[in-house]
This record gives C-alpha cells, sequence and structure tokens, in this order.
C-alpha cells in the first residue's frame, strides 16, 4: 500500500495538497500489520516509510507536515510494539482529521471578512476559497468576482462555472494577463495557498503577477489556506515542471516549453493570510 501510494503521489495531478497528505498519512497504517520484533525497529519504519512519501512530492508542505506530525506523536513515546501501534492508528486519525477540517475552518474564519457589495479577484481553483465565497453569498452578501483562466490547465474555469451556480455572485471570467486591467476595481485579491515557506508563498502559477500588481495598485491581498500548508523550518519547497503538451499541443521546432506548477510570492506583499488558527498579518 505504502509504495503504490508513493507511485500514485508521484504521478497525482491535483490541486489539492490535502488530499496528498491525507493519502499518505493513510498509507502508513499498513506498518500496524507488519510483523516487528522490537520497538525501535517498528520505528525505524515508520522512520524510513514516512521519509519515503515525503520525498514523493517535495512540493507539498502539509505532506511533509503531515509525515512530521506522525513521527513526532509516535517515535520515542510508547515502550512496546503493540502499544506504538496502536499509537500509530490513533496519530493517523487526529492527523487525517486536522488536514481535512483544517480547509473547512479556515474558509470560515474567511466568511467575517467579506463585505455586502464586495468586488474580488481570484485565481485558479480553491476549495477553500470557494467555500468561504459560497457561504458568505448564502448569509445575504452579494459579490461580484473577477475569477482568471488560470492557464495552462485553465482551472480558473472550474471555478467561474461553481461561482455562476451561487446566488448573489457575479462571475466574470478573464485571461491571466487581463488581471492589471480589472484589478483597479476590485476591493480586494483573494487566493487559496499550496504553502507559505518562512517569507514566501507558493501557489498555482500566476499568483506572483497577480499580487505583485495588486500591490502597485494598492488593492490588499489575502490568503486562505489550512495552517497545516505553513511551514517555518525543515522543508525546501521543490517546484512541479507539467507537460509542455498542457502549454502546446503541438511541438514548436527549436523552442523549450517551460511548465512550473507554481510560482513564488514575497509574503511582505500579502496584507493577510487567514487560516482555521485565525486571521493574521504575515
Amino acid at each position: 500500500m505504502i509504495d503504490e501510494t508513493i507511485a500514485e503521489i508521484r504521478e497525482m495531478q491535483t490541486h489539492s495538497s490535502s488530499v496528498v497528505a491525507v493519502k499518505a498519512t493513510q498509507a502508513l497504517s499498513e506498518l500496524a500489520a507488519r510483523d516487528h520484533a522490537t520497538v525501535e525497529e517498528f520505528e525505524r519504519d515508520l522512520e524510513r516509510n514516512a521519509s519515503a512519501l515525503k520525498r514523493a512530492n517535495p512540493s507539498h508542505a502539509s505532506l511533509f507536515n503531515a509525515m512530521e506530525t506522525v513521527l513526532v506523536n509516535v517515535v520515542d513515546r510508547k515502550d512496546t510494539v503493540d502499544e506504538a501501534k496502536e499509537l500509530l492508528d490513533e496519530v493517523i486519525d487526529r492527523v487525517v482529521e486536522d488536514v481535512r477540517e483544517g480547509k473547512s475552518r479556515a474558509a470560515q474564519k474567511a466568511v467575517s471578512t467579506f463585505e455586502d457589495g464586495e468586488t474580488f479577484l481570484t485565481h485558479d481553483y480553491s476549495s477553500t476559497v470557494l467555500e468561504a465565497v459560497e457561504t458568505a453569498a448564502g448569509e445575504g452578501r452579494d459579490l461580484t468576482a473577477y475569477v482568471t483562466e488560470a492557464r495552462p490547465r485553465f482551472l480558473g474555469r472550474k471555478t467561474a462555472r461553481r461561482l455562476a451556480a451561487v446566488d448573489g455572485i457575479e462571475p466574470h471570467l478573464l485571461v491571466d494577463g487581463a488581471a492589471g486591467s480589472f484589478l483597479g476595481e476590485c476591493d480586494r485579491v483573494i487566493v487559496g495557498m499550496d504553502c507559505i515557506v518562512q517569507d514566501t508563498l507558493y501557489n498555482r502559477v500566476g499568483t506572483y503577477p497577480i499580487v505583485a500588481t495588486a500591490n502597485h495598485l494598492g488593492v490588499p491581498v489575502t490568503v486562505v489556506g489550512s495552517a497545516a500548508k505553513i511551514v517555518d523550518d525543515g522543508f525546501v519547497f521543490e517546484n512541479e515542471y507539467r507537460s509542455p503538451a498542457e502549454v502546446s499541443l503541438e511541438p514548436i521546432e527549436d523552442v523549450l516549453i517551460e511548465n512550473p506548477a507554481y510560482d513564488a510570492t514575497p509574503t511582505d506583499l500579502i496584507d493577510q493570510v487567514i487560516t482555521d488558527n485565525g486571521v493574521r498579518e504575515p
């Protein structure tokens, strides 16, 4: 199960790093069924597999945090193999719940920041941002949303379609390069996060130019996501480079096609970070 999960994570094309973290954490339950002569042997097996799962996708901080949380709460905590395995199962359940519920709790914290009549711009597809927007609209606030397509995978179109189905929201869809033409009409930018590592936000490519332009125009920027995606130390983000076919279906002679999944935004361009732990400045 663990080897299959590692392979799946390496190939996974998902907008949700939380899905990756949950899959990896649940895979560790396989260790409880293995034979271990001593608790030290069990803990070495746990450490080895948690490290392998972390390496499967080094761009996801929530995966890193989930594996670290399991290790900290299991290793050197029990004296027998059975006790350690029982503890592992308990910790896995807690970590999975925290990852899954953290996004919704962050979204609920963000709801109160929306004002009736607000116009905002968002990029790509963030289930956390969408939950916050939909809840705010459900509470009676009328909102106008400018949504960038989020090229080259166009997940912003998915966002626009979902917002179009919500009463009280007027969605506008635009190409990424047109963001600067409409930011002046917006009260703020609100985006999700892949992760925040020290003083850098890593998010879907295209976030940085939008945030930088908003900063130049004096438009506030809000980032929403689970606290599990924030890392202060021990994690080095590695970008993911996707297939050139997403950019051009046909090869272009003598042209190297670049297709990074994420870009890096300095947090000093961000006005507000909302997580399940509350609202704060970066």
